[in-house]
């Protein structure tokens, strides 16, 4: 009765139909089939980074190839997330860690123009979907062009693009934006940030060994280390004795 009951509230509701790209019980991807009890699903991989849900092998909003079935009922017990239904377009983000001595005025310019000249049409289309979803909805004006954010941290400066994107492609379109800002940076001769760690080794140790005679008790065997950090004595019967008042090699 549950699932029934869910599947009138979708379609009173226009809460999604088929074609529409959701995010149902945790699973993501486009609805090819809705039925009375259940929402048929091709499932879509999960980005490495910000998303939630299963982790999935296809690291990337694209089919994994499996179909998934999810009861109705789910959306009584969570949200549903539709891509599609009223703005088919979602903002997208590329970070990239700047040296602070880098020229930061520079990288932002190659962030905003390779962001700019995959996304030019889409902006465009953008405004049309957004002032028809403005009439139905309340809601504040958001910027379609590509806009750029900069936040400190201890190692480097992140420089974060943001740019508007269809609700499909995405992976071409963020990868082609990539690849532009890889070579202009290249050009320019500005390296990436990274967590770059150098391993310093330890100098090396000269190590002596020698013998001495204990003051009272007869003839003890004492080893003797002379290094470069220091000198001390020990007995061979008691690991834990230390002479320091010896006078070692």
């Amino acid at each position: 009765m549950t699932a029934f009951a869910g599947y009138l509230v979708i379609l009173r509701g226009r809460t999604f139909t088929v074609g529409d790209r959701i995010t149902m019980g945790g699973i993501r991807g486009d609805v090819v089939e809705l039925t009375f009890l259940q929402t048929v699903i091709m499932e879509m991989g999960q980005p490495a980074i910000g998303d939630t849900g299963d982790n999935t092998w296809v690291q990337a909003r694209q089919y994994t190839g499996r179909i998934v079935r999810v009861t109705n009922g789910v959306i009584f017990e969570e949200p549903v997330y539709n891509y599609t239904r009223e703005f088919p377009y979602i903002w997208e983000e590329l970070r990239v860690p700047v040296p602070y001595n880098a020229d930061r005025h520079r990288v932002e310019q190659i962030l905003l123009d390779a962001a700019a000249r995959h996304t030019t049409d889409i902006a465009t289309l953008g405004e049309e979907a957004l002032a028809t979803l403005g009439k139905r909805y309340v809601m504040k004006r958001s910027e379609l062009k590509p806009q750029t954010y900069w936040r400190l941290t201890d190692n480097w400066l992140e420089m974060t693009v943001r740019f508007l994107v269809p609700d499909w492609g995405i992976r071409s379109i963020k990868s082609a934006t990539s690849r532009e800002i890889v070579d202009q940076l290249d050009k320019a001769g500005i390296g990436i940030a990274s967590g770059t760690y150098e391993v310093v080794g330890f100098p090396p140790v000269k190590v002596e060994m020698v013998s001495a005679v204990e003051p009272a008790g007869g003839r003890q065997t004492i080893t003797c280390l002379n290094s470069r950090f220091g000198r001390g004595c020990r007995s061979a019967d008691n690991q834990n004795m230390y002479y320091p008042e010896l006078r070692c090699g």
